[in-house]
């Protein structure tokens, strides 16, 4: 599990080694807890971070950068369009999770699935960029366990 996000993010992942890690499963999700926080989930067979774990670990891989008129529609669940869109990973390829981030400090705002390529989303000048699947304020970034 850990080699994919090893391969996606790097040395940021290597920590997680030295931790305790279980696995619970929701009705929507499969959860892995880090120390009992749930900073991973698997979507689609692939394990990738929470909003709360690109917070918590300080990755700086498969981020996108939103200007501040899209922060309000990306933290309540909206898909990312290109407008919005200042920067993103060039190694960013269509069907990647992606994690989305604001201008001003590089706060995770949600996770989402690439529609296209990064570049493509900064030089676009419209369409839908990302679909969102998890972000601020949701079900997964509220849970209690």
């Amino acid at each position: 599990m850990l080699k994919d996000l090893e391969s996606a993010f790097g040395e940021e992942i290597t920590e997680l080694e030295n931790k305790t890690l279980e696995k619970i499963t929701l009705d929507e999700y499969s959860l892995i807890l880090v120390e009992g926080r749930p900073l991973l989930f698997e979507i689609e067979e692939h394990f990738f971070p929470t909003v709360r774990g690109a917070l918590e670990m300080g990755l700086k891989k498969r981020l996108v950068v939103v200007d501040k008129g899209a922060i309000r529609f990306v933290a309540n669940g909206a898909d990312i369009m290109a407008p919005g869109i200042v920067d993103a990973d060039p190694e960013i390829k269509e069907g990647d999770f992606v994690i989305v981030v604001e201008e001003t400090h590089k706060k995770p705002l949600a996770i989402g699935k690439a529609l296209m390529e990064g570049q493509r989303m900064v030089d676009a000048d419209s369409g839908k960029s990302i679909k969102s699947i998890s972000h601020v304020g949701d079900k997964l970034w509220n849970l209690e366990l």
